[in-house]
């Protein structure tokens, strides 16, 4: 079965709000006949997108073939959390890379956050930008390990976040399930989707090509690279894998290291009383292995977004298996309608960190962003269009994070992250 299709109908957006709330253009015209390009990205979500735009920016030829719509995948499906650092918190980081490359990645992350403010300043994209994230937890130990990281942050980084109790955390997040938390000012969130199409009217205005609807069926490596679709081909110099949760077995090295997995959100009708559910126009994430995530739209909506599964298909109700988390989170929301809910495919890898690579001499890939995406994508991005043109520092930082295959291969890792996942949920549903 094929992620492209197996949730979704070709050339069509999900029903998410975001699609709804979106000035979306009509479809590009697919590839047709032979081009020849100095560069082809495979994939236009943030990587792909960030990538053409900086590339044509210095001067190269850049078409994108993207299989479905621009943003069709987790770009314009997810959270819009635009965390700072990477995925992990960085004592892990220090342990697993060193304090130098450590810092060198917290750093990098710092970027990132900037570089995407500065791509909506730049051009103009309306996407609803608003600083600040918090993260929460449901024990006061967890508590404690917030608070201990913020002051890890502050004492090795110079970086400072807003320390919250219980009654403080409450006054902006009524919510019983937390017991206090931290609130990150230079994070923030936005419009996924919204953020995508403008960084495809950026590129494109720019000079990139963009083809939709034209799923690659095969890459030959080479001197010269040549990108097949069913209905032409695209000889480059360079060849940009930006596929994401999407790869299938395009490329069989990033497909063992870079797995999808499914995520969930559900848009609430408009609340009537939306400082009930955050008193502030900030994001949230908890502390459980399946997160949860929730923010309020512009125009009062809960977006919330909770629950994961391993398989191919969603599930038949999203709704449903959205609502049970938020019941949680916010009781008194258990019988709220909900208008909107829709589901996604995003990567993970196994130490969560992006897999980031050289393939070949003029062909690299960066995916598996595991939740972490709007920034480090659109980051990642950049850094590949600064590889191509021999500027590789940046790239190297994160090519040089240790990427373990999964167990079991790719036909064995699906089931065996099924079992590990609900030990997991299980911890989470008993407070572990």
């Amino acid at each position: 079965m094929d992620l492209l299709t197996a949730n979704d109908c070709p050339g069509r957006y999900p029903g998410s709000w975001y699609a709804a709330t979106a000035d979306i253009p009509d479809m590009r015209a697919p590839l047709q006949g032979e081009v020849r390009a100095d560069v082809c990205i495979v994939g236009a979500g943030y990587t792909g997108l960030s990538a053409a735009l900086h590339l044509s920016q210095a001067g190269r030829k850049v078409v994108v073939l993207e299989a479905q719509r621009i943003g069709f995948g987790a770009s314009g499906r997810n959270g819009g959390q635009l965390g700072t650092g990477q995925r992990v918190e960085q004592p892990y980081l220090e342990k697993l890379v060193g304090q130098v490359d450590a810092r060198a990645l917290w750093d990098m992350g710092l970027e990132a956050t900037d570089l995407v403010r500065d791509l909506i300043d730049a051009h103009g994209i309306d996407c609803f930008y608003r600083p600040g994230v918090a993260w929460t937890a449901e024990s006061d130990s967890d508590v404690e390990d917030l608070h201990a990281y913020a002051a890890h942050m502050d004492q090795h980084y110079d970086y400072q976040v807003e320390v919250l109790d219980r009654d403080a955390f409450h006054a902006i997040c009524p919510s019983p399930a937390y017991r206090g938390g931290v609130i990150d000012p230079k994070s923030g969130h936005l419009h996924p989707l919204r953020f995508a199409l403008g960084l495809a009217r950026a590129a494109e205005d720019a000079g990139v090509t963009i083809c939709e609807g034209s799923t690659v069926t095969g890459i030959t490596e080479g001197p010269q690279i040549t990108v097949r679709t069913g209905t032409g081909t695209v000889t480059a110099d360079h060849a940009i894998l930006a596929c994401n949760g999407y790869l299938g077995q395009l490329n069989p090295r990033v497909a063992a290291r870079v797995m999808p997995i499914n995520n969930f959100i559900a848009a609430t009708a408009p609340l009537d009383e939306p400082d009930r559910v955050l008193a502030r126009d900030i994001a949230v994430a908890d502390d459980r292995f399946v997160i949860n995530y929730f923010r309020l739209s512009h125009d009062n909506r809960l977006l919330f977004g909770g629950g994961e599964t391993y398989g191919y298909r969603f599930p038949t109700d999203i709704a449903a298996k959205v609502r049970a988390p938020m019941s949680e989170i916010f009781p008194h929301l258990a019988d709220v309608p909900i208008d909107y809910a829709w589901g996604g495919t995003l990567a993970i890898t196994m130490k969560r960190l992006p897999y980031v690579a050289r393939l070949s001499p003029n062909m690299v890939s960066a995916s598996g962003y595991s939740g972490h995406g709007v920034g480090t994508a659109t980051h990642a991005g950049m850094l590949i269009a600064q590889a191509v043109q021999g500027q590789s520092d940046g790239f190297d930082v994160m090519a040089a994070i240790p990427a373990a295959p999964f167990p079991g291969g790719v036909r064995l890792r699906s089931p065996l992250l099924v079992l590990a996942m609900t030990w997991y949920s299980l911890r989470d549903r008993l407070g572990f």
